[in-house]
C-alpha cells in the first residue's frame, strides 16, 4: 500500500519497495478547474499546460543535466520523460519521468522533480495535482503527494530523490514558487535538498 506524504516528509524508497528497486517512475497528474459558463465565454478552455521536469545534482550541488520538455532524455540515458501534456484532461497520470537507477551516474547524487506552469496559469486553476513515485519494473505505488495549495504560484519543487547508504530517500517538498520552466527553479531547487 502506497504512502500518502506530507510537506517534508522522506521515505526509503528501497524499504517501501521491499528491496531490489532499479527504476522509479514519477507520475505526475492534474485537472483543470471547469471554466464556468462566464469562462467559456471569454475564451477560457479550461487547459492547463504543467511540465514536469527532473534536475540532475553532483554532490557539490551543481546541476549536471535537465529532463524536461524541450529534452524527454537525459545525455547518459537514464533518465526519460513521457512527453509534454497541455491539457491535463483524461485519467491517471497526465506526464511522468522514469528513472533506471542503475544507470544514472555515480557522481548524480541527487535528483530534484519540479512541475512549472509554461503558459503562467497558475495553481488557482489547478485542481487534484499529485505526484507519485511507482516501482518501474512492476507498476507498484510506493509513494503519493498531493499537490493541493491553491495560490497565484506558477510553479512547485514537488520532491526530491538523494542518494544515501542504504540507497535512494525520497521526500516530499511542495516549496511553491514562480517560473514558467526547470531552469527557473534550479536555485530553489538546490535550498530544497540542503534543508
Amino acid at each position: 500500500m502506497a504512502l500518502t506524504l506530507t510537506k517534508n516528509q522522506s521515505i526509503s524508497l528501497e524499504k517501501t519497495a521491499g528491496g531490489g528497486l532499479t527504476a522509479i517512475t514519477l507520475g505526475l497528474g492534474w485537472d483543470p478547474e471547469k471554466a464556468g459558463f462566464m469562462g467559456r465565454l471569454m475564451g477560457n478552455s479550461g487547459e492547463v499546460d504543467l511540465d514536469a521536469s527532473c534536475i540532475l545534482f553532483d554532490a557539490d550541488l551543481k546541476p549536471v543535466d535537465l529532463v524536461w520538455f524541450r529534452q524527454l532524455t537525459s545525455r547518459d540515458g537514464s533518465i526519460q520523460h513521457s512527453g509534454d501534456n497541455r491539457t491535463g484532461e483524461g485519467d491517471g497520470d497526465d506526464e511522468t519521468i522514469t528513472v533506471d537507477l542503475q544507470r544514472l551516474p555515480a557522481t548524480v547524487t541527487s535528483l530534484v522533480f519540479t512541475v512549472n506552469s509554461f503558459t503562467g496559469q497558475n495553481f488557482e486553476k489547478i485542481a487534484n495535482a499529485y505526484c507519485r513515485i511507482l516501482n518501474a519494473s512492476n507498476k507498484t505505488e510506493l509513494a503519493r503527494f498531493n499537490l493541493s495549495e491553491k495560490g497565484r504560484h506558477t510553479g512547485v519543487v514537488m520532491a526530491s530523490l538523494v542518494r544515501g547508504n542504504g540507497g535512494w530517500d525520497f521526500k516530499a517538498i511542495g516549496q511553491v514558487t514562480n517560473g514558467r520552466t526547470a531552469d527557473d527553479l534550479v536555485n530553489l531547487a538546490v535550498q530544497a535538498v540542503r534543508a
